[in-house]
């Protein structure tokens, strides 16, 4: 059940109406029902996986439940003796929330290829020895609800909140139905008073969402499925190319991307929106970061800042970590020694990042590649900044900032050769024809316009990028869009909804060779 499909649409309208003509105590019930239906007909059996999660992560959070409550109860000078004699349970429980959940994502969807790794070793020590591979279908967001889950069990351990004590309402929690297929990764005390809420219908509520959704489509179905035609002929094919085809192929690939990506969860805000549910942003106009760790914090936000408050500051701040500081602040002078662990602590954390996107040479690369620029930035601005100070570079001025523009896009850009080539070697290639044997001609003499895009479709995709860019540069200048909509008279706000809908047919859904791809990111 794409979100691109009539099917979708129905749930949703159908969704919207039963959750306001029911009494509001039991609204999240029927959330719980079009969450139960959309991933019953989207995922079938795969089901399991999310009452599995759901399961282990209900039972881990009244463990801890009780734990806390047991050490809130005491008297203040035995609080730090329970805290101590219930600390090895309650990182007992924890341990084995993380492993039942993330070592079934391992087996989901890297076991196969770690036995294609070992399997050479297997045999040579034991020829013959066939490591038996993994054929269970991959669910439908499984990181995306692990991940929430996860953290939500350790925001319990940390007693940030008390644990829910209604499965019901926990399993809303993981599998609310907008942001199964791509995120964002909610926490569990921004999301929940919101699924649980008591609401009366919205006008306000109703026009934000369909808003945010039109321009959602605007962005999949207008830019993303028509750019995905050129990415797939050329990067499905790179040997049949040259460099700068393969450039251009890149290039569009970046576009598809970030359509169909910041695309879907604008439709996944929008929708919840018609609900009275404020989903958290996870893009912030990452078109315009000034580095990759800015680029990072704009990309993805919710996963940026899981991955910060659930790896990042536990790594950092561990036992392993205060001794590596230890011992680097003694053996290495100056910054670099002060500096090294949480650079790699910052590096694991984006291998990791790396790595989430799947099971594949590529990744592993890409997440070198990140890690790598990232890592070496910090350990090397004491250099940049007397770099700077010798050529007397202004930080302020434009030229520098068009500078860290430019710069931060290029990384961008040629990590996507990493990412989306077949494999890591046919990445490594296709940069070496990019710089090697470009034949420009290519530009001019024709090629463009037999990678199955025709000219209508070469000025669309021109012209729905320059939107996109218009309108995230006034948002990054000036601020969110809305309010200045709010101050124009209510035809021009229905103009709003209605110009975008008529370029998403005309454009869109009714274009006679118009066939909806799947977004990039639904199995991740």
């Amino acid at each position: 059940m794409s979100f691109t499909t009539l099917p979708f649409l129905v749930l949703v309208a159908l969704s919207v109406a039963a959750y306001y003509l029911l009494p509001q105590r039991v609204q999240w019930m029927a959330l719980l029902a079009a969450s139960m239906v959309f991933y019953c007909v989207g995922g079938g059996k795969t089901v399991l996986y999310v009452f599995y999660t759901a399961v282990i992560v209900y039972g881990s959070g009244l463990l801890l439940g009780r734990f806390n409550d047991l050490r809130r109860a005491a008297p203040k000078e035995e609080k730090k003796a329970i805290t101590a004699r219930y600390k090895p349970y309650r990182r007992a429980v924890v341990l084995v929330a993380c492993l039942a959940n993330f070592g079934l994502l391992y087996v989901l969807k890297y076991w196969n290829f770690t036995a294609d790794l070992f399997q050479p070793l297997a045999d040579q020590l034991h020829p013959g020895t066939q490591i038996p591979l993994s054929e269970l279908v991959l669910p439908l967001g499984i990181s995306f609800f692990m991940f929430q889950s996860v953290g939500y069990v350790i925001d319990v351990y940390r007693d940030k909140y008390a644990p829910e004590k209604n499965f019901a309402k926990l399993l809303l929690f993981v599998s609310f139905f907008p942001q199964m297929v791509q995120g964002p990764i909610s926490r569990f005390n921004d999301l929940a008073p919101q699924l649980f809420a008591r609401r009366s219908l919205d006008y306000t509520d109703l026009k934000y969402g369909i808003q945010l959704i039109l321009w959602g489509y605007f962005k999949k179905m207008v830019i993303a499925d028509r750019a995905a035609v050129l990415v797939n002929t050329v990067l499905d094919d790179p040997w049949s190319y040259s460099g700068s085809i393969l450039a251009v192929g890149v290039l569009f690939y970046c576009i598809q991307l970030y359509g169909d990506f910041s695309g879907g969860i604008d439709i996944t805000r929008g929708v919840a929106r018609l609900f009275g549910i404020d989903l958290a942003e996870n893009f912030r106009r990452p078109l315009f970061s000034t580095s990759l760790t800015d680029f990072w914090r704009r990309w993805h936000i919710t996963l940026g800042a899981w991955m910060r408050d659930y790896l990042f500051y536990p790594l950092s701040l561990s036992k392993p970590f205060g001794k590596l500081g230890k011992f680097t602040r003694k053996h290495l002078k100056g910054k670099l020694g002060k500096i090294l662990p949480t650079s790699l602590a910052t590096f694991l954390v984006y291998f990791v990042i790396g790595i989430w996107h799947g099971a594949n040479w590529r990744y592993v690369a890409f997440g070198f590649w990140n890690g790598g620029i990232i890592t070496l930035s910090l350990l090397l601005a004491p250099y940049f900044l007397r770099w700077k100070q010798a050529l007397r570079i202004n930080d302020k001025s434009k030229g520098w900032h068009l500078f860290q523009l430019v710069r931060t896009n290029l990384l961008v850009f040629f990590g996507r050769y990493i990412t989306r080539a077949p494999r890591f070697l046919t990445a490594v290639w296709m940069v070496k024809e990019t710089f090697l044997h470009p034949n420009l001609p290519d530009l001019w003499n024709g090629t463009l316009m037999t990678l199955g895009l025709g000219g209508g479709d070469f000025l669309i995709l021109f012209l729905g990028v320059a939107t996109l860019l218009l309108a995230e540069w006034y948002q990054e200048k000036k601020g969110p869009i809305r309010p200045m909509l709010e101050r124009q008279s209510p035809f021009l706000q229905w103009v709003a909804i209605l110009v975008p809908l008529v370029v998403l047919f005309c454009f869109g859904v009714l274009r006679a060779d118009y066939i909806s791809s799947d977004f990039i990111y639904k199995q991740f």
